[in-house]
């Protein structure tokens, strides 16, 4: 088996912030522990997805939690994966992200999309038809507003005339994106926008994403020296042993299962078909990753190579795992996998 670093390699991590059995106010001072811990061990960025009127997403408002998470670190870059513009007017969008990179000193990654659950966006009054248009006016309007004094848009849902623009971002013209794509025209577009990926799914599916992306980015003297994120998620749990990470894993993967399940079975919706049921079939999707140190590192390592991704999102807390389970996997990867990268 191969033993390669990939070179440039980045490591962040990712979360859903899925209900985990404890009271809400325990599980945010949990997750800011987790969130400080992964600073120190130089982790690059913490994003956290929105979700709304679901055990699935505990942090329906990504941006006001995120704020807290700058105050307790130091390096850690943050931003929601995504943000659902169809759910905000862009105005206010624009202003949120701006005093989160104030607040950060600039350190937001900012993801943006339009969901993947229409019924959520339902609840808010707005319609599944209605929320692509929507969206694609809001990611407009946000991008301009990033870049002007003044601000005036005549579109199908949205008419701003000569509004001020009185904040700005820390980071010029605007923060990093980011949207969360499984189809390679997504990718393609993102390409062309400067946006970075985040993906979902075997290593194999990733690849035709990643594929799409460098096909279509241009090559410029001036490109950001970074380069663009292509990312790759993955839960992981690592543990002494086999057996001790397995036996974490399922109780918290099956948790995790039933939260993102909700709102697909309170509405009688059909689930997505490639929706892994248990711990064995995540595992065999590539969804999960689960083992010791050593195993663990071998499968990421190969899934990245295979998906021609730079970027790696580690999903260290999800369903009941502790706070404890979930340090030892952030340390382990810093250990086995971080302070290895060239």
């Amino acid at each position: 088996m191969k033993n390669a670093f990939p070179r440039g390699l980045t490591i962040g991590i990712f979360d859903h912030l899925d209900e985990d059995g404890c009271e809400i106010a325990r599980q945010y001072a949990d997750r800011l522990s987790l969130a400080e811990a992964c600073d120190q061990l130089g982790f690059y960025a913490y994003h956290l997805a929105e979700h709304h009127c679901t055990p699935h997403g505990r942090g329906p408002s990504p941006n006001l939690f995120l704020s807290s998470v700058v105050q307790r670190t130091r390096h850690l870059r943050v931003g929601p994966m995504v943000m659902l513009l169809a759910l905000y007017h862009p105005l206010r969008a624009f202003e949120e992200i701006c005093m989160l990179d104030q607040l950060s000193g600039g350190r937001v990654e900012l993801g943006i999309g339009r969901g993947s659950l229409p019924v959520e966006l339902g609840y808010f009054g707005i319609a599944a038809e209605a929320a692509p248009g929507h969206y694609a006016e809001a990611s407009e309007i946000l991008i301009k507003a990033m870049k002007g004094d003044t601000l005036s848009y005549r579109g199908r849902h949205f008419e701003l005339n000569d509004v001020p623009l009185t904040l700005r971002s820390h980071q010029r013209p605007h923060p990093p994106t980011w949207i969360a794509t499984n189809r390679p025209e997504s990718a393609s577009w993102a390409a062309a926008s400067g946006a970075n990926i985040a993906c979902l799914g075997p290593a194999s599916s990733v690849r035709r994403i990643t594929d799409a992306f460098r096909a279509c980015r241009e090559r410029s003297a001036d490109a950001d020296e970074r380069g663009p994120f292509l990312g790759m998620l993955r839960m992981v749990v690592i543990a002494r042993s086999e057996t001790d990470a397995y036996a974490l894993a399922a109780p918290a993967y099956e948790r995790w299962l039933k939260s993102f399940r909700f709102l697909y079975d309170l509405n009688a919706l059909q689930t997505p078909p490639n929706l892994p049921l248990s711990l064995d079939a995540a595992i065999e999707s590539e969804l999960c990753v689960v083992g010791t140190a050593s195993s663990a590192r071998q499968a990421l390592l190969d899934q990245l190579e295979e998906a021609g991704a730079n970027y790696l999102l580690c999903q260290l807390a999800f369903g009941n795992l502790s706070l404890d389970a979930s340090l030892y996997t952030a340390r382990t990867i810093q250990s086995e996998i971080m302070a290895r990268v060239t």
